[in-house]
């Protein structure tokens, strides 16, 4: 499995606020860059197409309230994958990280790490940009 980890990303809104918007995947679709078309998600599962590239589907695997939501590739995903979020919260301010384990096979990880990597911070920025804006 390849690991790749988003940057560290202070959010100044609670974790408890945080956490219920990252449970429900019918928020994602306002994280997402616009080359991400034909979304469809539930509260649990979503599927999209990333424009040129491939369909994904994704659900929630498990959750530890405020502190970690875990989600799973679902589906015919080119790889298999989990996408890990956690959460770290301190008074009205929490720190949020995104890690993604990719199953690559040598050829893929040498042409896909980089955009991967690039859009697992897109996720944790736009996250930031939209929860500094919503109330408590």
């Amino acid at each position: 499995m390849t690991k790749i980890k988003s940057n560290k990303v202070s959010i100044n809104n609670t974790g408890k606020s945080i956490f219920s918007f990252l449970s429900d995947f019918n928020n994602f679709e306002k994280l997402m860059p616009e080359q991400v078309i034909n979304w469809k998600s539930t509260a649990d599962t979503c599927s999209f197409t990333i424009k040129g590239m491939a369909d994904l589907a994704m659900r929630i695997k498990s959750k530890s309230e405020f502190s970690e939501i875990n989600y799973v590739s679902d589906g015919n995903a080119p790889f298999g994958f989990t996408l890990d979020c956690f959460l770290a919260e301190n008074g009205n301010q929490s720190k949020v990280q995104i890690i993604l384990n990719a199953d690559l096979s040598p050829m893929l990880k040498l042409m896909a790490v980089r955009p991967l990597k690039n859009f697992i911070n897109l996720l944790v920025n736009k996250l930031k940009e939209i929860m500094e804006v919503i109330e408590t």
